[in-house]
């Protein structure tokens, strides 16, 4: 592995995130490479020379390209980030697998759990690339709204990987003044953190939704960290992860921003809106959705309860009016608070 900027990057995935992360490295000199899923997507990106749709009016730096053929895009790469959907990432990966280079660090930027078993992208990286080096596994997650990233404004992120030359190479591809990376070897509690804190925001959308005010919000806030954290933790992760960027961090800011597409979800749901119709309009994906379910299968397996998660999978596939979260939640019965 080599940390300078002479060695290429490659992007699998032109989403928002995918982009972002593109523009950011090849802003900072890198070669960046960034894989489309068709010639057709390829080609619109290459004339327009920015990707309008997901971020209108930012310019692709001259030293990024866009290609659609796995093989040039990760031909002699150094750093192989992959940030698509979760239900596309094993997909993805089976499609840059033969391609990959024997001393790439390969990054997953995506923040989410594969059904139906609630796999973490590490784990599904571990499955589809077995001969591949576990040590240049790496997982990126944090307070990282893409729409703030890519404006310049000021972001901090976590890169956690067992190795820490990985974590290293990461942060020089990636940190810039505006954009500081910190590093952990807790990939199981940055990962968890990435991807639960998403049904916790589906629920401060509906908290928000329904206008209950900043007490309440703060308190199901709180409440859900807890709840996230007592999964991570039962699922091997590091208490203090959780009261970091991949947790907390991540949280407030999901929970917050009208930039936060499942925090928008909820607030839909509240108004009484349908699902599908919501998504409809986002032209999106909310990663949250996908996750309750996954976040069930592993607490069952595990044996940890999780209350604000049981009560928005309900809301988003049995029926539930959103309206009643915030009444259930308020009836459960009295305890210590730890």
């Amino acid at each position: 592995m080599t940390s300078d900027h002479s060695c290429p990057v490659a992007v699998v995935g032109a989403t928002t995130w995918g982009t972002t992360l593109a523009v950011l490295a090849a802003r900072l000199g890198a070669r960046v490479r960034l894989l489309c899923r068709t010639p057709d997507e390829a080609e619109t990106l290459r004339r327009a020379g920015e990707h309008a749709r997901r971020l209108p009016g930012v310019p692709f730096p001259d030293t990024l390209s866009v290609e659609h053929d796995p093989a040039k895009a990760l031909i002699q790469a150094c750093l192989v980030i992959v940030a698509v959907p979760s239900d596309r990432f094993r997909q993805n990966l089976q499609r840059i697998g033969p391609h990959l280079p024997a001393d790439a660090v390969v990054l997953s930027a995506t923040k989410g759990l594969e059904l139906p078993a609630g796999l973490r992208m590490s784990e599904v990286l571990a499955q589809e690339m077995p001969r591949h080096p576990p040590g240049q596994f790496a997982v990126l997650s944090g307070p990282n709204l893409a729409g703030e990233v890519i404006a310049g404004k000021p972001a901090v992120t976590v890169v956690a990987a067992p190795d820490e030359e990985s974590r290293s190479l990461v942060q020089d591809a990636l940190m810039s003044p505006a954009f500081r990376i910190y590093t952990s070897d807790d990939v199981v509690g940055v990962e968890m953190g990435g991807s639960l804190k998403n049904i916790i925001a589906l629920a401060a959308g509906i908290a928000d939704g329904m206008d209950v005010g900043d007490n309440a919000k703060a308190a199901l806030v709180t409440r859900g960290l807890n709840e996230i954290g007592r999964l991570g933790i039962a699922a091997g992760a590091q208490l203090m992860t959780f009261a970091g960027l991949a947790g907390l961090g991540d949280v407030m800011a999901t929970c917050a921003s009208p930039l936060s597409r499942n925090r928008r979800v909820g607030e839909e749901l509240a108004r009484g809106r349908q699902l599908p119709d919501i998504l409809a309009d986002m032209g999106a994906v909310a990663e949250g959705i996908n996750t309750t379910v996954a976040a069930l299968e592993i607490a069952e397996r595990l044996d940890v309860d999780m209350p604000i998660t049981r009560l928005m999978t309900q809301v988003l596939f049995e029926g539930l009016p959103a309206a009643e979260c915030i009444p259930v939640l308020m009836e459960r019965p009295p305890r210590s608070e730890w």
